[in-house]
């Protein structure tokens, strides 16, 4: 074995005693692939990763995702050896216990190496062609000398099973993103016993066959390691290397069976991997001559982040880039818009408004990166002067994501992770329980990702039950962290995309309709869909009542509005446009908007949730099943969402 055999043999062994033992003290934890794993991490990180733990957002770094994010163990030992500051050996010790740094799962935020949240399986890798591709496009945007870099994934077993992999690793190999490379840890074992019986994929074949280079090597062997990641380096494709691995590696009487992967060894167990490695230490202690190693390894690549580092910063373009700093007025006209919105009466679908809003954000903003899963005709994501992202031309800002809707809030996710964009994508409302699972990430990792949600009730019509989102303004508003927009008009639609733009830690949500809608917004000089809710149309004497509507049934509210003022009945309409920003508001506000009589919720959508704003006294008009198919107008009818229909149950309420 030869000297720096010998270097990467104590690095690895390193990393397996420490992600055992902090496992081991937490009596919780997944000690099977650190363990198995540990020969490849010691090659990667050892001999070719760049990263700066001194600087650990540094914007060329290479990324990193483990996607099997149940081996996180593995990761916080890599950041203690490495040198990162913000991770002590106490921190290992502290491993999955409550407020501390060291997650059972990586946590985006936590620790400043991590480069993303992982643990739901096949998110990781998904995210990563995300990355991958935000690479390619700000590089041919500003050159090698700003951005080039690659995107390293750790996945198991798991990852590949999840549906969500084919649908991202097929637009990798489409967009031939060579500077992403996987790493597979291929040990045949999941929790239930071994791969094989459940599944019989032939991953190599697979891969290949949706345009990726493939290696396959002994995930033990520190040479094939090697050879394996520089040839990934220089492929013109994106590679993915099959390392065969044995589960729990060196824990003599568990390793290559499913009682390593997700339990401690125990101390027994523990004690006798320790003397098989030959190590005899203290738990938590690491000899002096190992640690250099690996800190040795950690600063790596700092003369290329000192060379790098004076680069950009001579580049103040690149800078406000790479940051996401908006322009000044970027949303100048879109104020004009709403002003002619305003001045014109336009009728028009909030999808349409929506688009309109797009062609006066885009092109002036050079981050946003649009995008559909085969929707854009009828989500109307791409307007004028966009490019369409490919392997030829990775200079443009529209992405074709196919009908691939979970991989497209994925890949979303990775590419905010990565820096440098601002995406949005679309796709029918009700088909964003495909990628809800993303979407909840993204809430997670508090990510600046914008859904454009078309056909948002319904007013679908006949598409019937299949295409109508029912339950889903109820279901996203339970989700902690994510703003779900459902305006009335231009107007409300324009401000929405302001505060979706300026919300850097909030996914949002824009739910839009199909069907035309009045402008009903008389002035603009506020933005009062910030406020989440407020009186649109107020009676011109004492309210008998409030009526709180949402998207297309505001226009049905003040149509009603006027029926009952004909009748004697004085009422407001609320317009409600942002539930979540509503509740940020004081309670005083509150109060003001939703006044102290009778109150009556309108929204064709399930008529959960309404209860907190119509209290016991008041009533909703909603939906309580899956919707009909029929014309949109037939439909609303049958379902009593109605301009009658609100005026008989105002005269119910009060």
């Amino acid at each position: 074995m030869s000297l720096n055999e010998q270097k990467l043999n104590q690095m690895a062994t390193a990393l397996r005693v420490l992600s055992a033992e902090a496992i081991e003290k937490a009596k919780s934890g997944h000690p099977g692939m650190p363990l198995g794993m540990a020969d490849v991490a010691a090659v990667l990180f050892g001999k070719y990763i760049n990263i700066n733990p001194n600087a650990p957002r540094w914007f060329n770094r290479d990324r990193f995702v483990l996607s099997a994010g149940h081996g996180s163990a593995l990761l916080y030992s890599l950041f203690y050896l490495l040198g990162y500051p913000d991770i002590t050996v106490e921190d290992l010790q502290n491993f999955r216990q409550l407020g501390s740094k060291t997650a059972g799962h990586p946590e985006y935020g936590a620790l400043s190496g991590i480069d993303m949240t992982t643990g739901p399986l096949g998110q990781g890798i998904s995210s990563a062609v995300g990355m991958a591709l935000a690479e390619r496009v700000i590089n041919a945007k500003f050159g090698n000398d700003l951005c080039n870099h690659y995107t390293y994934v750790i996945c198991g077993d798991g990852c590949l099973m999840e549906g969500i992999s084919e649908e991202a690793v097929s637009l990798a190999g489409l967009w031939k993103l060579n500077k992403l490379i996987v790493l597979w840890d291929n040990n045949n074992i999941t929790i239930d016993g071994t791969v094989d019986k459940a599944n019989a994929t032939d991953q190599i074949a697979r891969f290949q066959a949706v345009g990726w280079n493939t290696i396959s090597i002994d995930g033990h062997d520190y040479a094939q390691i090697s050879a394996a990641i520089e040839q990934a380096q220089n492929s013109d494709k994106p590679t993915f290397i099959a390392c065969k691995t044995t589960i729990g590696f060196g824990a003599p009487n568990k390793c290559g069976t499913p009682k390593v992967h997700g339990a401690p060894l125990g101390e027994e167990e523990l004690a006798l991997m320790k003397k098989q490695f030959g190590w005899d230490y203290a738990p938590f202690e690491v000899p002096a001559q190992i640690i250099a190693s690996w800190r040795a390894a950690g600063q790596r690549s700092a003369a290329l982040y000192n060379e790098w580092e004076q680069t950009a910063s001579q580049n103040q373009e690149f800078s406000d880039y790479i940051n996401n700093k908006l322009p000044i007025n970027w949303d100048k006209a879109l104020n004009l818009l709403k002003e002619k919105a305003i001045k014109e009466q336009t009728n028009v679908a909030t999808r349409k408004a929506s688009q309109m809003c797009l062609e006066n954000i885009v092109k002036y903003i050079p981050q946003m990166i649009g995008g559909s899963a085969d929707l854009a005709a009828s989500n109307l994501t791409f307007v004028e002067g966009m490019k369409t992202i490919s392997a030829d031309d990775y200079n443009g800002n529209n992405i074709m994501y196919g009908i691939r809707e979970h991989a497209m809030g994925a890949i979303m996710n990775g590419l905010v992770l990565h820096g440098g964009v601002i995406p949005y994508g679309g796709t029918f409302f009700v088909f964003s329980d495909y990628m809800r699972p993303a979407m909840r990430l993204a809430a997670l990792m508090q990510l600046r990702d914008i859904y454009v949600l078309t056909h948002d009730s319904i007013g679908v019509g006949e598409d019937g039950p299949t295409h109508q989102p029912i339950e889903h303004l109820a279901a996203f508003r339970a989700m902690p962290n994510i703003n779900v927009f459902r305006p009335c008009d231009v107007v409300e639609t324009a401000e929405a995309w302001q505060l979706a733009i300026n919300s850097e830690h909030t996914p949002s949500i824009l739910a839009l309709s199909r069907q035309n809608v009045p402008t009903l917004r008389t002035e603009s000089s506020e933005n009062l869909t910030a406020k989440g809710g407020y009186i649109i149309s107020a009676a011109n004497r004492s309210p008998s009542a409030t009526i709180i509507a949402t998207g297309t049934e505001v226009s049905l509210a003040v149509k009603a509005q006027d029926i009952l003022a004909e009748q004697g009945i004085a009422v407001n309409v609320v317009s409600m446009p942002c539930t979540e920003l509503f509740d940020a508001q004081s309670k005083e506000y509150r109060r003001t908007v939703l006044g102290s009589a009778p109150r009556l919720a309108v929204e064709a959508g399930i008529t959960y949730g309404w209860e907190k704003y119509v209290g016991e006294d008041g009533s909703i008009i909603g939906m309580t099943g899956f919707g009909a198919s029929g014309k949109g107008a037939d439909v609303y009818e049958h379902f009593g969402i109605t301009v009658e229909n609100i005026v008989n149950k105002v005269k119910e309420i009060i």
